[in-house]
Formats: structure tokens, sequence, C-alpha cells
């Protein structure tokens, strides 16, 4: 079983893909959390958070990329 970790003092960063823009699909990741990759949505920062394996991580990216997830 996964634990979820505490995420309150997480230092987030924006994807250097996300575009400027308001409204812009733009995600949020944190590196605090080691073999853990939490993603979020930068609109919703009090929302849901997408916690990955760190193996995970990559794969996930590349799915984004290729249009298959």
């Amino acid at each position: 079983m996964r634990v979820t970790p505490d995420l309150s003092a997480a230092r987030w960063r924006k994807s250097s893909h996300s575009g400027n823009q308001q409204g812009d699909a733009c995600v949020e990741v944190t590196d605090d959390f080691p073999g853990t990759v939490p993603v979020r949505d930068s609109k919703n920062t009090t929302g849901p958070v997408l916690t990955l394996a760190g193996a995970a991580w990559q794969p996930f990216v590349n799915s984004v990329k290729n249009g298959t997830l």
C-alpha cells in the first residue's frame, strides 16, 4: 500500500511547457519527495493531486506527449 505524502510544505514548480495565458492547460510538480512525483493543476492548487511512483513519471510524460493518455 502506498501512502500519500504530506504535501503541505511542498515547493511546486510549473511545467516549462505550460502556456502563459489564463486558462492554459498547466501542471505543477514538486521534486521534494524522492521516488514519488506529485502532480497538480496549477489553476486549482487546492484540488486533487495525482501522485505517481518515480518510475512511472517518464512513461506518463511520454504518453501525454504522444497523445495516448
